[in-house]
């Protein structure tokens, strides 16, 4: 059954611990002066009490008590296509949204364009990321851009205020509006018109789902998840490209093959990867989990946020892919969810975790600023 034993007078978290006894792993939490642990095991090879799915879940939760609560689904596949590890719906469809950019990503390697016009790691690192806007994600983007001659004017992606809010205050100051290359999708956008570009492709129109750049980056996932291309479902992202609809399975899948590939060494794989745990920082920015998460693991986890509450890590030491869904969409479950599985795979040293604090235990503060919750993982991944 998910953990519901918690003390819930706890004034702080400290950072999660694991303990094993009898083969069975338990999740610990380590509060100042005790050590609580949760009532439920992870237990290897054994259903959920009565044959139910297993579930993981975030609470939100208001002077220890219980005010929200976000279900989460997990699947973790190996390279080889088997389900290791889930909780709740691991066959559930989702749409990949960002998860997807690096594979939308990998064309540009693969047909030699990025070669030919000179596109750095860092310009690769934020092809794939869904990046803060800030000054050195602009220049970054502005940079892969003219790799093909363009300007911002070129990107289809629309505009929204840049995530980092130094930059937001800068621009107020300013008196400026936010611009194409603030978007957090700009630098895939750029990515794609070069890719247009160089494959002899017009550049007008490359949003539409009958572009060749969007039928390429289409085969793309399609591949990668182990699916017919027409299994592959589609619709518009929150950027105007296509975006895809599969089984969260087939998620984990495509990243535990991307990683896997990626440690064997093949070329368009290893550079998409290597640029991302390279310079994790153009792929989210400050205080953001996917930087974080790289940067702490020094490279050994490489992560990728999607909208409405999708993630997903691959672990090509491991040759394991992990993905996430928060049923109802909420990001501020993300964190807490991504690193309660993460800890249970043991992915995660506790030193690494240690760091990952603010992630894993979101405080919840009121308008004087004073902190009056937390955001709380419960539950557990069922060995499958």
């Amino acid at each position: 059954m998910p953990c519901t034993s918690l003390d819930r007078k706890r004034r702080s978290a400290g950072p999660i611990a694991t303990t094993r006894s009898s083969g069975r792993r338990r999740i610990s939490f380590v509060v100042p002066g005790r050590r609580r642990s949760c009532s439920s095991w992870c237990k290897r090879g054994r259903s959920g009490r009565g044959g139910r799915a297993v579930s993981l879940q975030v609470e939100v939760r208001r002077g220890g008590r219980v005010e929200s609560v976000h279900r989460v689904h997990v699947a973790v596949v190996d390279a080889a296509g088997r389900l290791r590890a889930r909780a709740g719906e691991p066959d559930r469809w989702v749409f990949a949204r960002s998860t997807a950019k690096p594979f939308q990503a990998l064309p540009l390697v693969q047909t030699g364009v990025a070669a030919r016009f000179g596109v750095t790691e860092e310009e690769l690192a934020v092809a794939c990321g869904s990046h803060a806007g800030a000054p050195e994600h602009v220049a970054v983007v502005e940079r892969l851009l003219a790799r093909a001659g363009l300007g911002e004017q070129a990107l289809g992606c629309g505009v929204h205020a840049p995530w980092d809010a130094s930059t937001r205050r800068a621009l107020r100051a300013a008196g400026a509006d936010p611009r194409p290359v603030h978007h957090n999708c700009s630098g895939k956008h750029a990515a794609m018109l070069v890719l247009a570009r160089g494959l002899g492709w017009p550049t007008d129109g490359y949003l539409r789902p009958e572009h060749p750049v969007q039928r390429r980056v289409w085969a793309e996932m399609a591949r990668w998840a182990g699916m017919a291309e027409e299994a592959v479902e589609v619709a518009v992202d929150g950027c105007g490209v296509l975006t895809f609809r599969l089984p969260l399975r087939q998620l984990a899948l495509a990243y535990a093959r991307l990683g896997a590939a990626a440690r064997r060494g093949e070329e368009a794989p290893a550079a998409v990867v290597g640029a991302m745990i390279r310079h994790p920082e153009l792929v989210a920015g400050r205080d953001r989990l996917c930087t974080d998460l790289m940067r702490v693991t020094a490279g050994r986890l490489v992560a990728k946020l999607g909208a409405e509450g999708v993630y997903a890590v691959a672990a090509p030491g491991a040759e394991l892919g992990i993905a996430w869904k928060v049923e109802d969409g909420a990001f501020r479950a993300v964190g807490p969810a991504v690193l309660a599985a993460l800890e249970q795979l043991e992915l995660l040293t506790e030193e690494e975790l240690g760091r990952l604090q603010h992630h894993a235990f979101p405080e919840v503060h009121n308008t004087r600023g004073e902190r009056v919750g937390e955001l709380w993982p419960v539950g557990r991944l069922e060995a499958a």
